[in-house]
């Protein structure tokens, strides 16, 4: 076991400067410290009423903002499924008639993407995780 240096043994430095007590004021012989010294609240009563007034807006304040636009959840083209496959997912997952189904299973093979569902944020995200499950890319994006 090493000895232990006193450099080790000192205490680290404050690092903010202490701030005085109230009655720090009061030195030996200078008797006691004035209200304000001590740290008096003093209140002031306003002499008369004082009037608020609010800018006019053109908008009232209760209006609603625009609806958030769409999402849409966008299949991409991949190498890896058969078009069979992806044509089985979109009827399986979003209950597609076989028809719409192989519709867009062909956009997707020959323009490289589709749009197979829109709607707010939070579904599109269920939407394409339920797609990265089934092993197809799919991304979303606000439809604009």
């Amino acid at each position: 076991m090493e000895p232990v240096s006193d450099d080790t043994r000192r205490t680290p430095m404050p690092l903010v400067a202490p701030v005085a007590h109230p009655a720090a004021g009061r030195a030996a012989g200078r008797g006691r410290a004035t209200g304000a010294a001590r740290g008096a609240l003093v209140s002031v009563a306003p002499s008369e009423p004082t009037e608020i007034t609010r800018p006019e807006s053109d908008e009232a304040p209760w209006a609603v903002s625009e609806p958030d636009v769409p999402w849409v959840t966008v299949v991409h083209n991949d190498p890896v499924n058969l078009m069979s496959y992806v044509t089985y997912v979109f009827q399986t997952y979003f209950g597609y008639p076989k028809e719409k189904a192989r519709k867009l299973m062909l956009d997707v093979h020959h323009k490289g993407r589709a749009v197979v569902s829109s709607g707010t944020r939070e579904e599109m995200e269920r939407d394409v995780q339920a797609m990265h499950g089934y092993g197809l890319w799919a991304t979303l994006q606000q439809d604009r």
